[in-house]
This record gives structure tokens, sequence and C-alpha cells, in this order.
């Protein structure tokens, strides 16, 4: 039990320090004990999206960025990572709401932080959601063309899975855990695959390990590269989102945080290794320059056969559809918390029926993506579709935003930590996880530095280009606005201002964890 937690025992379960209730009845609360270890893990690494990372993110970091220590990158961000999550995970054992980022931040910088931090959140989650659905679309409609000769614009599957997305969202998470499970499962195991097939034919290099040697990590394209790949493992910060949903969190989410930020940048490590073992780290670069997102798919087609590359090909869409099921849920239970606490209408602070999912914000997000989807294909004037439109459009522009605001939110976290420990009397009791904040948010810093500094390169914009600071702009607004909504809240509604990142039962959970600590 940390310094000051004494105190927070003895209030009454529904009570904030203040005596503002937190508790608003059942249909505000998401179920509890729906996910274990298990369940969570899987509904977290789904985000990550590891076949599309292996096929898209690491082949074009090689070919744009002519980085050939790529798998170095993934090794160190690892690190980077871990070492915010010492502090995150502690977080996590005191407090447990649906809100993740925003609640974490209320609860260290302030209700007007927070409501900016939800903000940021929901638009950045939501411009995730956006890009995966532009290359969802654009594989399909591939698949199509490919394998059964039928020119399909890309909006058609792309919409086809808003619905499909939307479907999933109102069902039990348990059920969408398992879903997101099957899905994982299957497509790493391809990418595992890939990796002994390259390790057991290498190319005339031979099992070369000088992509991890510090001297590749050169030149004026690293910083970008790092931007690319700290994209890759967007998913792991989400296991606080699902802690109202689990028995035990302060016991799970940490656990499910170190396992999947673990898992990820070995994975990721290995399998981009195994690129430059079957081509070779000479050749790496021009290759992947000349194929870029084939890349991987023509490497298995040597390696391992048509068959097994067409089976590939099937997966990378399902792959996409388990991320898109795993950002769904994510911004749903964004828009549940927000509208619990005030800052979204309170319809959308109720959960649904008997699944206890958060339909109105699955619904909500449905209808924002569905809204985004149609806007572009009405932008597309060729009959079949412009097929750089969902790519270097729509994916790329709202992926680059959304890894910018996640990456900025945990800047705000790593600061969030240290201030919440401090205030509570801990700093010395948590002194190095304090320290491993800080050093973390001051990486994490310099990174989001790099993508607003370098953002004409990540969405493939001329230089001097509007997008290169409309796009990063994006977050810009979205911070002003959450700002200015919780300077309002706290001027105009002060109750509703006080419960911003309490949730509904927060200290009924924390009580509970300080009982089993």
């Amino acid at each position: 039990m940390t310094p000051g937690s004494s105190n927070a025992s003895k209030r009454p379960a529904d009570a904030a320090p203040d005596g503002i209730s937190t508790f608003k009845g059942q249909e505000r609360a998401l179920r509890a004990g729906r996910l274990g270890t298990t369940g969570l893990l899987l509904s977290v690494l789904a985000a990550t999206a590891p076949l599309m990372v292996v096929a898209g993110v690491m082949p074009t970091t090689f070919g744009v960025m002519g980085i050939v220590g790529q798998p170095l990158l993934f090794v160190v961000l690892g690190a980077v990572l871990a070492l915010f999550s010492f502090g995150y995970a502690e977080m996590s054992r005191h407090v447990h709401n649906a809100g993740a980022f925003y609640a974490y931040i209320s609860r260290g910088l302030g209700g007007t932080a927070g409501a900016a931090a939800a903000v940021v959140a929901f638009v950045a989650y939501n411009a995730l959601q956006f890009a995966i659905y532009g290359l969802f679309g654009f594989e399909v409609s591939g698949l199509f063309s490919t394998y059964l000769h039928t020119e399909l614009a890309w909006w058609i599957p792309a919409l086809a899975a808003v619905l499909a997305v939307g479907a999933f969202g109102w069902l039990k998470i348990d059920v969408n855990a398992r879903v997101l499970g099957v899905l994982l499962v299957v497509e790493v195991l391809l990418v595992v695959v890939f990796d002994v097939a390259a390790v057991a034919g290498p190319a005339k290099e031979g099992l070369s390990l000088h992509a991890f040697n510090p001297d590749t990590l050169t030149g004026a394209g690293v910083g970008t590269a790092l931007c690319f790949c700290m994209a890759a493992f967007l998913g792991f910060e989400q296991a606080p989102v699902y802690a109202e949903e689990t028995s035990r969190p302060h016991i799970l989410v940490p656990r499910v945080m170190f396992l999947a930020v673990g898992s990820v940048a070995v994975f990721f490590a290995v399998s981009c290794w195994a690129y430059t073992v079957a081509v070779g780290p000479s050749a790496i670069v021009p290759a992947a320059q000349k194929q870029s997102a084939g890349l991987l798919f023509g490497l298995t087609d040597s390696l391992l056969g048509t068959t097994f590359t067409d089976v590939l090909h099937f997966l990378f869409v399902t792959g996409m559809f388990a991320a898109l099921l795993s950002f769904h849920n994510v911004v749903a239970r964004y828009a549940f918390a927000m509208g619990r606490e005030g800052l979204l209408p309170s319809a959308f602070g109720r959960t649904t029926g008997t699944s206890g999912a958060p339909g109105t914000g699955s619904l909500l997000q449905t209808g924002i993506s569905a809204v985004v989807v149609i806007g572009f294909a009405l932008a597309d004037d060729k009959p079949n579709g412009d097929p750089t439109a969902p790519v270097l459009h729509l994916f790329t522009w709202f992926g680059s935003v959304g890894a910018l605001g996640v990456t900025l939110l945990m800047v705000a976290a790593s600061a969030s930590v240290i201030v919440f420990f401090a205030r509570r009397g801990a700093a010395r009791a948590q002194a190095w996880r304090l320290a491993t904040s800080a050093v973390a948010g001051i990486v994490l810093l310099v990174i989001a530095g790099y993508t607003v500094r370098d953002f004409d390169v990540l969405v493939a914009a001329e230089p001097g280009s509007a997008l290169s600071w409309v796009l990063p702009a994006i977050i810009g607004v979205a911070l002003l606005a959450g700002l200015a909504q919780g300077l309002v809240l706290r001027a105009r509604r002060p109750q509703a201002y006080a419960r911003i990142g309490l949730g509904n039962e927060a200290f009924q959970l924390e009580k509970a964890a300080e009982a089993a600590g």
C-alpha cells in the first residue's frame, strides 16, 4: 500500500474525496470478470496487427528510410516502452477506468488536462481505425481482382467492414476476444513459418547479424524510421481500457502490458531480421524500394510456394479485420467513459443489454467511420476507385495522425505518473519507476518531435505541402478543444469536472486492490 492510501480505503466505496458520488448504476458500469489474462492479451495484441506490420511497415521503412538496422530499432523501442510501462503499469493498480490514458492523466495532471487527453485519445484512435479501413478496402479489392477477376471499388469492402465491426462491437467482450484470438494466432503462426524459412534458406550473406549493428542507425532517416516503428507498437497501451472488464485489474493489466511489450518487441525484431537474412543486409534496401509492400509475398512465394502466399494474402485481410475490431472496442470504451463523466452526452455512458457492451459508443464509432469512408469514396472520381486513395491518402494520412496523438498521450501519461505518486507522498517509494517514466517521456517526446518535423515524409507529401501541417494540426485542434471543454466544465459544472477520471466505482476497485495488496 502506498502512502496516503489508508485514508482512501476508509471512504465510502461510492464517494470521491470531496463527497461527489461516482456510482451511477449498473447500466453505467462495464461488466466485470469478462476477461482473463489470455483474453486481455489477445485483445491488446490484435491491435498491433502483426502481419500488417511485417508486410507493410517493415518494407516501407527499409525502402523509404534506407535504414538497414530496423530490427535494432524494434529492440530500442521495446526497451523504451518497457521503461514507460513500469510507471504506467504501477498506476494501473490504482486507477481502473475504461478512459485509460485520459483517466490517468486527469488523476495526475488535473481535470482540464484529462479532458484534453480524452478528446485527443478519441480523435487519435478513431484516426487509426479510419486508416486501417482504407488499407482493408484496398487489399480486399486486390483479392477480388486477382482471384475472382472482378473489379471492386475499395470503398465497398471498407463499408462492409464498418458494418461487420459495428455488429461485433455490440457483443460481449469475451466473444470479441475469442474472435480476435483465433485471427491473431493464425497470422502470427504464418509469420513464424516465414521467419523459420528465411533462416533455413538465407541469402548469400548467410545468417548475418549486421542489422543489429549500431552503425546501421546512421543518416537522416533514423528519426523518421523511429516514427514508423513506433506506430507498429500501438496497441500494447490499450490494456487499461479493459480494466473494468477484468476480475483482477490490479494484477492482470500490468501483467498483460509487460507481456505485450515484450512479445511485440521480440516478434517484430526477429521478423524484421528475417527479412535481412532472406534478402541479405546489403540488398534489403534496394529490394524494398523495388517491391515495397509486395516484398514479403515475393519472398514467401519463392521460399514456401504459391499456396502459402495465397493463404498469407487472405490472412493479411483477416488480420486487419482483427485490428479494426480491437481499435473499435477501444474507441467505444473511450466514448463510454467520456459519456459517463460528462465529456460526451450521457447517452454514450450506458451499456447495452446483457452483453454489457458500450453499445452507444460502438454506434458512434461506426457512424463516424462510415462518414469518413463515404467521404473519401465520394472524393474518388474514378469508376472502380483510385487505387492510391485508400493507401496513400486514407491509410497514410490518418495512420500518421493517430500515431502522433497516441505518442503525445504517452508523453503526458509519463508526466502524470510522476505527479500522481509525488502528490500521494510515494515519490521515495516509487523513485525508480518515476525515473523510468521520466526517461521514457523524454524519448517519446523526441519521437513526437521527429514525427511532426518529418510529417511530409510520413504521408508521402511534397516538401512544403500543406498536408505537413494540416494533418498534425488535427491533433492540435483536438488538444485545444479538450482544454476548452475542461475549462468550461470547471467554471460552469464543477460537479461534473470533479468526476473527470474517477469513473464508475473507481474507489470500490481501488479499495479491492489495496486489500489484495
